[in-house]
């Protein structure tokens, strides 16, 4: 009787881990058969301009607040307000002259992207009709806000944009930049085009005011992973989280070991700390025939990419002394999921050196199992990743030209 629940417990597993290294494909295909979106097709309204907040967070350095406004300064866009919220930082250098740009620094430490978010919120100069939220070392490509109207005046209430490599001078940034694409392609376009929302990706995305208020405002969201929170709030209300990669913010990869232990510590604590959240819209989506719910809930319980990765290996591993059938199951679900990948990778925008760098996913993996172990304390590490790059929007710009 023992034996069989064991054996039973261990199909239940392998299929489970099956089953994320398939999601993709299944998805994909889905995807492929069914109505295209052409929302981001359609111009945008003109001469009218909604009214937006841009709220910048910083914490405790502000090298590259400077870029990042003369970025949003660029924008083919007027009517907006910039709300600096530098938190536990030195202010004294971030003198501006365009009147568009609020410096807000808080008394006491905030420690908290939601408290930045809603200390900026609560000295609005007007009522905007929307926000948006930029990290301090993202830079906004110039049509940001347009594409993002085009979503707004099509009645979504929240969007997500793409946020695409700032830099790739390091096999590490190249290698996040190859997962960024991946997640982009899959939790953005794929999932918003069968039907169900975009994961949100901590910057890059922006919301009606109301909206945002009424998903966090009564929250104390602490450490990382609001982004989990909020997205899981907004479906939860069955609103779809819509996505476009026309609207572009250039992200800082991470370029060294010690930064991206840190940063993927704070993630894996993350997902452990909110996965559950996707078991309630699991049983929502069922409750209310909402797709948007139901898909969207599957894709909160799946496991960071290394993890169900390294335990599918583990697998395929041992069932070349139990079963040759079920190696040969795993070895299909293996190709499928590379193949996924690589169609992710063929589908987007991608650097000849994103391709380079592939060889060294080994070493990548490694550091990201170094951050498993480090992710019990991952808040009490670091609180914000440093950041070492202070390219302009033009240099991006003269790049994107060549």
């Amino acid at each position: 009787m023992g034996i069989n629940i064991i054996y039973i417990i261990w199909i239940i597993v392998q299929v489970v881990l099956g089953f994320n290294l398939i999601f993709p494909i299944v998805l994909y295909l889905f995807y492929s058969l069914g109505k295209k979106d052409t929302i981001g097709d359609n111009p945008a309204l003109p001469g009218v301009e909604n009214d937006y907040a841009i709220i910048v967070t910083a914490y405790e350095q502000t090298d590259t607040i400077k870029a990042v406004v003369e970025s949003i300064l660029t924008l083919k866009y007027s009517n907006y307000i910039v709300y600096i919220v530098a938190d536990k930082c030195d202010v004294s250098n971030l003198i501006f002259e365009d009147k568009r740009v609020v410096v807000l620094r808080p008394e006491q430490t905030l420690s908290s992207n939601t408290r930045s978010h809603f200390y900026a919120i609560n000295r609005f100069v007007r009522a905007h009709t929307y926000l948006t939220i930029i990290d301090s070392d993202n830079l906004v490509h110039p049509d940001y806000l347009i594409q993002l109207d085009k979503y707004f005046n099509a009645g979504f209430k929240a969007v997500q944009g793409i946020r695409e490599a700032k830099n790739l001078d390091t096999t590490y940034a190249c290698l996040d930049g190859a997962r960024d694409i991946y997640y982009h392609f899959y939790d953005g376009k794929v999932l918003f085009g069968i039907g169900s929302s975009a994961t949100l990706s901590g910057s890059g995305m922006a919301f009606t005011t109301a909206l945002y208020r009424e998903s966090l405002e009564h929250l104390d969201v602490t450490g990382a992973g609001f982004d989990k929170v909020l997205q899981s709030a907004i479906i939860g209300k069955n609103e779809r989280i819509a996505f476009t990669d026309k609207a572009i913010v250039y992200d800082e990869k991470t370029s060294q070991s010690d930064q991206l232990v840190n940063q993927r510590a704070r993630w894996i604590n993350t997902w452990f700390k909110y996965f559950k959240l996707g078991f309630k819209l699991i049983g929502a989506g069922i409750k209310n025939f909402s797709k948007n719910q139901f898909v969207f809930g599957l894709v909160l319980l799946r496991p960071p990419l290394f993890i169900f990765l390294i335990l599918s290996m583990f697998c395929l591993f041992i069932n070349f002394w139990i079963s040759i059938t079920a190696v040969v199951v795993w070895a299909i679900s293996f190709f499928l999921f590379v193949a996924g990948f690589l169609l992710a990778l063929r589908r987007s925008h991608t650097d000849v050196r994103i391709y380079k760098s592939l060889r060294n996913i080994p070493i990548f993996m490694f550091y990201q199992l170094v951050s498993l172990y480090n992710s019990r304390r991952a808040n009490k590490r670091s609180v914000a990743t440093r950041h070492f790059h202070e390219k302009s929007i033009n240099d991006l710009m003269k790049k994107d030209e060549d």
